[in-house]
């Protein structure tokens, strides 16, 4: 090959300082740009459980199963945990304990030991999202034995993790994930979750087969788990299985409860299948136009159609002290679906004018802020698509929680 021309060899001597400079540049802002774990916490019952990491951005990941006690360990690539987590006992389900370390400079680890077999329905990274951080989000469901021992014959033998040391007896049993609830138990609100239908009463369908009552089912357990994870708040679900509840039951157990806000949730359909999009109703005597009027109409039906007849109120009821809790539960019901709106907007196609107003009977507790989360409509085939989507309804569920959090951020 000739010689290059002197001016062409200096050309190129200097280029490939550059390039060199410039690998290392790249290297070391790759080394930089590897994300932190900022926070962490665990909800678990019997049924499912949840670890959700807080990260200073998204983060690879992956997750396998261990035997002998059973565990599964989620490896996260990261430049190091902002927090000091040692194990720790969430009250009782899937999980027994976890605890979450660094085992290399770009690796940590969390693990989790387990009361029974489990696997991992799902796991994802969110994307940050105004005051919310990204975050690791690993779902658990019971697994069968079988099942869960073919997961831990796939693991490769230099992923074995030693089981964690006994915990101290001193760790409260009331600690529901790595730390102490935010908030005190006694002055944590108490939100009450309706998921819609239930039982004989199916709700909106699909001409194949998808149903309301399934649908805001799966939702009203994944925003339960969200906003137990907080810390800040105790979850009630009107219902937790595919049960019948009249609407008269609903409203009586936030009622008797003292629920501090009711969330009903319905995905609802409409006559003209163009119609789609979620929108939040408070309560109103009269509806805000003909679709909030056939909605409620719906919804109330179900109770005269399975023998159910709305108790006569006493005269003797002071009709101006029950008109000032009502204006007052009113106002803070708009407040909370103002501030659920503001959240959702980022994440899900809304209605035109989302903030409604309509008779529906599961809004009527006078003393309650009382809201209804239309999701969407099964008869548009977007909206189907979306609630058929678990992500997308994980993603709704983040939302709907942020927004209850702000709502009670700015009742304080």
């Amino acid at each position: 090959m000739p010689d290059l021309p002197a001016g062409l060899k200096h050309w190129r001597a200097r280029l490939a300082v550059a390039l060199v400079v410039g690998v290392a540049a790249i290297a070391a802002a790759q080394e930089v740009a590897l994300p932190t774990l900022t926070d962490a916490r665990l909800s678990t019952t019997l049924e499912r459980a949840r670890l959700v990491i807080d990260l200073s951005a998204p983060a690879n990941f992956r997750f396998f199963s261990l035997g002998e006690p059973m565990r599964l360990v989620v490896e996260i690539e990261t430049g190091g945990v902002g927090f000091d987590r040692g194990a720790h006992v969430p009250t009782g389900g899937l999980v027994a304990d976890y605890r979450i370390g660094m085992i290399d400079a770009t690796t940590a680890r969390a693990v989790m030991t387990l009361s029974g077999p489990a696997k991992v329905q799902q796991a994802y990274v969110l994307e940050a999202a105004g005051d919310q951080p990204a975050r690791l989000i690993v779902d658990l469901v019971p697994d069968t034995p079988a099942g869960f021992a073919a997961q831990v014959a796939a693991v490769a033998p230099e992923d074995v993790v030693p089981p964690a040391p006994p915990v101290p007896e001193a760790v409260s049993p009331e600690v529901v994930g790595p730390e102490a609830p935010m908030v005190p138990a006694a002055e944590r609100p108490l939100i009450v979750i309706d998921p819609g239908h239930g039982g004989i009463d199916s709700g909106a369908n699909t001409p194949d087969g998808i149903l309301e009552k399934t649908i805001v089912l799966r939702f009203a357990l994944d925003l339960q788990a969200i906003l137990v994870a907080t810390g800040k708040f105790d979850v009630a679900l009107t219902r937790d299985s595919d049960e019948f509840m009249a609407l008269e039951q609903r409203v009586a157990l936030a009622r008797r409860n003292h629920a501090d806000l009711l969330v009903s949730l319905h995905a609802d359909s409409f006559d003209q299948p163009q119609v789609r999009g979620a929108a939040i109703y408070t309560r109103d005597e009269t509806a805000t136009d003909v679709l909030a009027k056939v909605l409620a109409e719906q919804e109330n039906k179900v109770d005269l159609l399975a023998g159910f007849n709305a108790p006569v109120e006493d005269a003797a009821v002071v009709d101006i002290l029950v008109d000032l809790m009502r204006t007052e539960s009113r106002r803070r019901a708009f407040r909370a679906a103002l501030a659920i709106v503001d959240e959702l907007e980022r994440s899900v196609e809304l209605r035109r004018f989302p903030l409604r107003r309509a008779d529906f009977f599961v809004l009527q507790a006078p003393e309650i802020p009382s809201i209804l989360v239309e999701l969407g409509f099964l008869s548009n085939p977007d909206d189907t698509l979306n609630l058929s989507d678990e992500a997308w309804r994980l993603e709704v569920a983040e939302a709907v929680a942020r927004g209850i959090g702000h709502y009670f951020d700015g009742e304080r």
